[in-house]
């Protein structure tokens, strides 16, 4: 052990070290020293800083304290700074013998070295814009992947080479498992062997194409930002109810597999709902921050949960898109970065006016299988698609339409007069019908009894002056039942539409009202394009005493503008379409082109003027029932109406579920800096903060003073930006060779270290950015690498030079995510049900998982297809995780994760031993191996092992593997023969069809035990 930790020590000396004729860098040698040892105590912040000492800036380092400089650069010898820390005496030496962080002699010399050749400070080098390099040169032939040639190069100056390649076999699964995170099947993998042995550059081409085309492909990375995006099915804290976030998780493959561009991805993310109507889609993107935990508990204070969710987005923002750790500014300055704590609160102000109040709500609906549908007809797809757009736009700007036509409401002009109303005379009238019509003396017509229902035409000659309202009076006569004016017994009509034309041409009416309307019958709806609704004149106990529908009443209908008919007629249809013989009996028409206001007494202008917080839920559903007549919201109606009709033809899309997503408020909440991270202090001193980003990087452009979640997206994305680019390529190198150019991953702050290869972290972000940032280019760059490619083997050469294989002279091996494990085991025993998305399912578990939750949680167990579904949609309760789950070190959740922990301990194997799941799919193998190699002597038996090994390592066995394998068998068959109920108690039904007990039973102890070998478990 003390062996390994001193070659550990030397090797990172030597990668850190340079030789004495070699410069010293500050941002490679220096800084990391400093920010380790010194900066917490002389760094950024102000309120730690001991004895007014800062080191972090060059100019504040070089102040005189007492008689000497801290550095004094060129003359090492006279700073103080190596004074204090060769200090003999412990009590004065620096840092602090408490701190355990007392230099190294090499750090010390390291620190002489650089003071006495200038001590040149350089800024932190992730702040700095990414470098435009151009791949090494290198002298080992052959290598011509830009990848190679910076990872060979950094070798060459170690004098070390790189391995050789991987063999094909151990490529192809490699491949698989890396890129949608399944096994290749035995056929797939003699179909690469036979095309790698013939073009093994195209071979491995068209096999990386074809796996990133893979629905699957869009799984397997999407798993990965999921924990980026704390995903889970649950609200979290001690109740931990159940929520639908999985629309999110669907959005992601979904995303995922059409490549679109990360820059996008980042913004519909981050502000979806921000977007110029928004889609459906962008709207469930932005679950994202919507993964927040939510407290049910009684008695809580709802703005305490909901100021922990903003400052969960805060740190989760920071952390996935710019490698910092910015949740330690939250109560004061950052120690060692520059991030002060009002610029903390400043990005706190970009999220702290969304709607959501430690609550589901705001949500869309969404329907099962509506994200990650591939059988819709595209053209289909695009109408959808197009019309949920244009929805969302209405839906988006319906607030300020209805407060724009409430105040239209209240600008109406004077009422009118009678004399600025002129008889309509009609020179034509009809009844289609047959009821019979006859003209007045007085211009009116009346009508007599007969048909059930009726229409009448009518046409006028208006007079010079353009017409801009229609007055229709309707009047009593002792001709009529109960003197009328309509023709039902009791005296009452029902008109239930009205039309106004020129020349065959409809004339827009853009309000209609009455001197009095039955309850439910009013006079809009004779205008609402509604042939089932109408306008009545009943009386009800709730109508004034002075109202008599036996009586005169008029309407008036205003058309959208004066009309002039220059000659030409004027025609008026008047249907009775709603009950049987409830048409006009006695009536007339006015005309006036006078502007138009209310003669009546109008409730719609009371409800208007009633203030919007003292409206009651009757007055808003009043004034939404007029709203809905408007022109914008007839298309909203018949928008809405469309996208039912369209989803009814495609047809599947399953149950609508409400997906929560994010909402901007209104009015912004006000921010101010939290005094040690509390939210009940307020610093009112500092004052209000408007949103912002840290000065440090490149400034936030905006058009408009109210900047918002959008154009915090757009900054992130920005080309300017320093981190991004650098931090998403750094991890998905890091999802490929274990670890990350840089190592910290999670910190690209003065405390992360330096990367080990930073000309190429640097070549591979301006890549990203030039290939519009695609994801599946950057994938394929560093797949088909040689670098990738390598063989993982174990090389002795490197052991003292290289033992973490920092270098990467060759591969390394990793122990396999615990969902991709759980997929393999599927893959290997046939079971593999590869149903992309929907719901999330519950597998079997053990009982008594939720014994000690609050909540008491119900585990239906899902049987048929669900049961055997990827890992990645096993439902997931943050109290009490899926036990196979947290065995292999699945995150909980709680926040965010960049970086899985991998662990190595035995209960590891002894749950792929023992697992119901896991035993079951070990059952499933058996069962497979027995169906496609039927048959029971020894030659049956070899070829079931050379299948076993195929399946599970995509390899054939050694003969002294297969002879191991074929020895264990046939002792577990003589063991089970002699306890045959040990036998019936390890097969399952379809086992027993197939064969005996005991040689069933053997080849599932034969399975289990492949599928808890490493190299089963591991990416080789």
């Amino acid at each position: 052990m003390k062996k390994s930790f001193c070659t550990i020590l030397t090797t990172l000396l030597l990668l850190s070290s340079l030789s004495a004729a070699e410069k010293v860098e500050y941002n490679r040698d220096i800084r990391p020293i400093l920010a380790d040892k010194c900066f917490q105590c002389h760094g950024p912040d102000e309120k730690s800083r001991e004895a007014e000492l800062r080191l972090d800036l060059r100019e504040s380092a070089l102040v005189p304290v007492s008689d000497l400089s801290p550095i004094k650069p060129g003359d090492a010898e006279h700073s103080a700074v190596m004074e204090r820390v060769q200090e003999a005496d412990p009590d004065l030496r620096m840092p602090p013998a408490a701190t355990k962080k007392t230099l190294t002699a090499r750090e010390i010399e390291l620190l002489r070295e650089w003071i006495n050749q200038g001590a040149e400070y350089q800024e932190h080098w992730a702040f700095l814009p990414v470098e435009k390099v151009e791949p090494p040169e290198v002298a080992t032939e052959g290598i011509d992947h830009p990848v190679d040639r910076f990872i060979v190069h950094k070798l060459e100056e170690r004098g070390l080479t790189p391995s050789p390649s991987a063999d094909p076999r151990t490529i192809i699964r490699r491949l698989h498992l890396d890129l949608v995170g399944l096994l290749p099947t035995p056929e797939r993998v003699d179909a690469f062997v036979a095309a790698y042995e013939s073009d093994r550059s195209a071979a491995i081409d068209q096999l990386v194409d074809e796996l990133l085309s893979s629905k699957h492909y869009g799984e397997r990375w999407g798993r990965h930002w999921l924990d980026q995006a704390r995903y889970a099915d649950s609200n979290g804290y001690t109740i931990d109810g159940k929520r639908g976030m999985w629309p999110y998780r669907d959005w992601v493959i979904r995303a995922l597999n059409d490549n679109m561009p990360f820059d996008q991805f980042t913004i519909e993310q981050l502000a979806g709902d921000l977007l110029p109507a928004p889609t459906k889609s962008q709207l469930v993107a932005t679950g994202f921050h919507r993964n927040t935990l939510i407290n049910q508990e009684g008695g809580t204070d709802d703005e305490q949960f909901r100021n922990e969710e903003v400052v969960d987005r805060v740190n989760t923002t920071g952390a996935v898109w710019m490698g910092l750790t910015l949740g330690c500014a939250q109560c004061h300055s950052h120690k060692f970065d520059p991030i002060s704590q009002k610029e903390y609160y400043q990005l706190f102000a970009f999220f702290n006016h969304t709607a959501d109040v430690n609550n589901a709500g705001p949500t869309v609906k969404v329907s099962e299988r509506e994200l990650l549908r591939e059988d819709i007809d595209p053209a289909l797809r695009a109408e959808l698609d197009g019309l949920e757009r244009r929805l969302s736009e209405l839906d988006q700007t319906r607030a300020a339409r209805q407060a724009a036509w409430e105040k239209t409401i209240t600008e109406r002009p004077s009422p009118l007069i009678l004399s600025d109303w002129e008889l309509l005379k009609p020179h034509e009238y009809k009844a289609q019908a047959g009821t019979n019509l006859a003209l007045q003396d007085d211009g009116s017509l009346l009508a007599s009894p007969g048909a059930k229902q009726e229409t009448y035409t009518l046409s006028f000659q208006p007079g010079d002056e353009p017409i801009r309202s229609i007055r229709l009076r309707t009047l009593p006569h002792k001709s009529l039942p109960q003197q009328g004016p309509g023709i039902a017994s009791n005296g009452n009509f029902v008109l239930s539409e009205i039309e106004f034309l020129k020349n065959g041409k409809p004339i827009p009416v853009i309000r209609a009202q009455a001197d009095h309307s039955q309850p439910n019958y009013p006079v809009e709806h004779a205008v609402d394009g509604n042939p089932k609704t109408g306008w009545a004149i009943n009386i009800d106990e709730n109508s004034p005493p002075f109202v008599v529908m036996n009586a005169p009443h008029e309407a008036h209908f205003i058309f959208a503008e004066p009309i002039s008919f220059e000659g030409e007629p004027l025609t008026i249809i008047m249907h009775h379409d709603v009950n049987e013989e409830y048409h006009l009996g006695h009536f007339a028409f006015d005309a006036s082109s006078s502007e138009p206001s209310d003669i009546f007494e109008d409730p719609l202008l009371q409800l208007v003027n009633t203030p919007s917080g003292q409206r009651t839920a009757a007055q808003k559903n009043r004034l939404t029932e007029e709203f809905n007549k408007t022109e914008q919201e007839k298309e909203r109606a018949g928008t809405e109406n469309r996208i039912s009709v369209l989803r009814e033809q495609i047809g599947g899309f399953g149950e609508m579920i409400p997906a929560m997503v994010m909402q901007e408020l209104e009015e912004p909440r006000e921010t101010y800096i939290q005094i040690r991270g509390d939210f009940l202090r307020k610093d009112k001193e500092t004052g209000l903060l408007t949103a912002n980003t840290p000065e440090v990087f490149p400034a936030l452009e905006s058009s408009d003073d109210n900047v918002n979640r959008l154009d915090l997206a757009h900054w992130l994305v920005s080309a300017e930006h320093p981190l991004t680019a650098r931090v998403t390529v750094n991890r998905i190198w890091m999802r490929y060779f274990g670890q990350g150019l840089v190592k910290t991953e999670n910190d690209f702050g003065t405390q992360g270290t330096y990367p080990t290869h930073p000309k190429l972290l640097d070549w591979l972000a301006q890549y990203f950015v030039d290939s519009d940032w695609s994801m599946k280019k950057l994938h394929k760059l560093i797949v088909t690498s040689e670098t990738y490619l390598q063989a993982s083997r174990h090389r002795d050469d490197l052991e003292q030079v290289d033992p973490l294989n920092l270098l990467l002279a060759r591969q390394n091996r990793l122990r396999l995510d615990a969902e991709i494990l759980r997929d393999v085991s599927l893959c290997a025993s046939g079971l593999f049900n590869g149903m992309i998305g929907g719901p999330s399912v519950h597998p079997p578990q053990p009982d008594g998982v939720y014994a000690f939750t609050q909540d008491k949680k119900e585990w239906k167990t899902d049987e048929g297809a669900n049961r055997y579904r990827r890992g990645m949609y096993t439902i997931f309760y943050r109290s009490a995780p899926y036990p196979f789950l947290t065995t292999f070190n699945v995150p909980d959740m709680q926040s965010v994760c960049t970086s899985r922990t991998r662990t190595n301990t035995p209960l590891q194997s002894l749950t792929m031993a023992n697992d119901a799941t896991i035993f079951e799919m070990a059952q499933g193998l058996a069962q497979r191996l027995l169906t496609e190699i039927p048959g029971e002597d020894d030659s049956v038996n070899k070829e079931r092992v050379i299948r076993l090994f195929r399946l599970c390592y995509a390899r054939e066995p050694s003969e002294t593997e297969r002879e191991r394998v074929l020895a264990y068998q046939q002792q577990q068959q003589q063991l089970f023969a002699e306890d045959q109920d040990a036998a019936k108690a390890v097969i399952n039904p379809k086992l027993a069809e197939l064969t005996s007990p005991a040689i069933g039973a053997s080849w599932a102890a034969v399975s289990r035990a492949i599928m808890n070998t490493d190299e089963f478990l591991t990416r080789e």
